[in-house]
């Protein structure tokens, strides 16, 4: 299992979002995107639809396709539509993610202690790898 942090500095759970959800979907994986925040998934979902990378199919948990979305937005990390892909969206690491092939951790200076914390508590995990980007002149980079 793969956990890749993302220290989002300037830039957006958005901007993260629309790289990474049309790559797993050319690929033919399924995406469960989870935050507590409603308002963030809401703004998520506008952003699915048409701001900049055009429609990608998806739905906000508790609907009745919900097994049938490619990307599902939700609260919690339960994932009926059968998503190994995880992203994190407000910051809060949950150790469920483990239970996914892969996960994007998004994080701001706001949860930057506990995005250090989580990183300290899979160090030597048996079966995680770890993997930090953070933004270097507009592009992501890998610094671990």
């Amino acid at each position: 299992m793969r956990v890749d942090f993302y220290q989002l500095g300037g830039a957006s759970v958005d901007g993260i979002l629309s790289s990474i959800a049309p790559r797993l979907l050319a690929e033919g994986q399924r995406l469960l995107v989870i935050s507590a925040d409603e308002a963030q998934l809401a703004r998520l979902d506008r952003l699915l639809w048409d701001e900049g990378t055009g429609f990608l199919p998806h739905g906000v948990a508790g609907g009745p396709d919900d097994a049938r979305q490619p990307i599902l937005l939700s609260t919690t990390p339960d994932a009926p539509n059968t998503a190994r892909n995880l992203a994190i969206a407000d910051g809060e690491w949950r150790e469920a993610a483990l239970g996914f092939e892969r996960a994007f951790f998004m994080f701001d200076h706001n949860h930057l202690e506990a995005a250090r914390l989580a990183w300290k508590l899979l160090s030597g995990r048996e079966g995680v790898e770890r993997r930090y980007w953070a933004q270097e002149d507009g592009r992501w980079v890998q610094k671990a």
